[in-house]
């Protein structure tokens, strides 16, 4: 006759079931196993991207990459691309029962079920991309994170980042509110919660699905990322009129998830190589990023002929303030997102001055001569 389990066994085998598998085998794997370092634990990532989609899609291949080099193998990450283990939007939900051990996706995706997710990629008129990583890592925001998914057994991380985004592709010129009325357009977060109030349609969208929409007319308009990730999505070869600044998006987090007790399973230092291999990919993405987008920005003004242009002040004004009163709102919603909202205002009060002091009275004298 066995022995009855208690609830602490019960853990422990679900902690090794998560943790991983033998390479090949299928036979459950236990973490002290691993500390020996006598077998390669093989994990599934799932993505929310078309598979190396430039941008964040290449993100998530290069953190699988690089978790195999810095563990010598001892640790392997297989990537799923969207839809080809889960749909592009159910990878979070796939972390959270075990179906895989970790997602590469953007956490504004989950404003439906968490809607205070979106302050840990971007709201509009908040932070840019240095200003947001300040604030995740130095003004409290990581813990922020980890409460509001906690209850699903996932752990969030930065992993990557796409910088500042642009305001999207339109089929028609946007010469004031009036052309916004009807507006069908893919635009995810708060920010198509703006738009709507300001008379467009918001339409909700996995990203391999956006170049159809918008060929079909499903869609009059979509913002996704930027210049790079923009154009290998084909954009350009249906709408010609391409806006910024994209005030919904001023940062473009990538966000990496865990399973809990997978994540806890893992080794000390394999562990350690996974979260550093996201972080590291912060500062590497939003250089790549920020290259990759100036060089395909001028092919498609050159090469694509399109046409950047910017928000008119009467649109801009209007976003603005729509935004402010959107915020305002969703403080109001319950109390962990009054604290994620406080907090987030609260490093933007701080990190501003200095932004500007540093960052916009610099580039106007380097481009200006002012």
């Amino acid at each position: 006759m066995s022995a009855k389990k208690t609830g602490n066994d019960r853990h422990l085998s679900r902690r090794a079931m998560l943790g991983g598998t033998l390479a090949g085998g299928g036979t459950v794997l236990a973490a002290p196993a691993l500390a020996q370092g006598t077998a390669t634990l093989e994990w599934k990532m799932v993505t929310s991207w078309p598979k190396n989609l430039p941008g964040p899609g290449v993100t998530a291949q290069r953190i699988a990459d690089q978790v195999a080099t810095m563990t010598g193998g001892r640790l392997r990450i297989r990537l799923y691309s969207a839809g080809e283990l889960v749909p592009a939007l159910g990878v979070f939900d796939a972390v959270a029962s075990g179906t895989a051990q970790m997602a590469h996706t953007a956490s504004f995706f989950w404003q439906g079920k968490i809607p205070a997710s979106v302050f840990f990629t971007a709201i509009p008129f908040g932070l840019l991309p240095h200003e947001h990583i300040s604030w995740i890592e130095r003004g409290g925001g990581q813990a922020l994170w980890d409460e509001l998914y906690a209850p699903f057994g996932v752990k969030p991380v930065m992993a990557g980042n796409t910088g500042v985004q642009m305001g999207g592709w339109y089929k028609k010129d946007i010469n004031g509110l009036e052309d916004l009325n009807g507006l069908k357009i893919r635009m995810p977060g708060l920010g198509g919660e703006v738009m709507r109030r300001l008379g467009a349609t918001p339409v909700g969208l996995p990203p391999a699905e956006l170049f159809q929409a918008l060929q079909s007319g499903v869609l009059d308009a979509t913002e996704f990322l930027g210049p790079w990730s923009d154009r290998a999505m084909g954009f350009q070869k249906i709408a010609k009129n391409y806006y910024s600044p994209g005030f919904h998006e001023p940062n473009g987090t990538g966000e990496a998830l865990f399973n809990q007790v997978a994540l806890e399973g893992l080794p000390e230092d394999l562990r350690a190589v996974v979260l550093e291999a996201c972080r590291a990919e912060n500062g590497r993405a939003l250089a790549e990023s920020d290259w990759e987008n100036a060089g395909s920005l001028k092919l498609l003004q050159e090469e694509d002929g399109v046409t950047v242009k910017p928000y008119p002040d009467e649109v801009l004004t209007a976003l603005r303030e729509t935004a402010s009163a959107v915020l305002l709102e969703f403080a109001e919603k319950d109390p962990l997102s009054k604290r994620i909202y406080e907090s987030h205002r609260d490093a933007r009060a701080r990190l501003a001055p200095w932004s500007d002091v540093a960052m916009r009275r610099f580039l106007s004298a380097r481009d200006t001569g002012a």
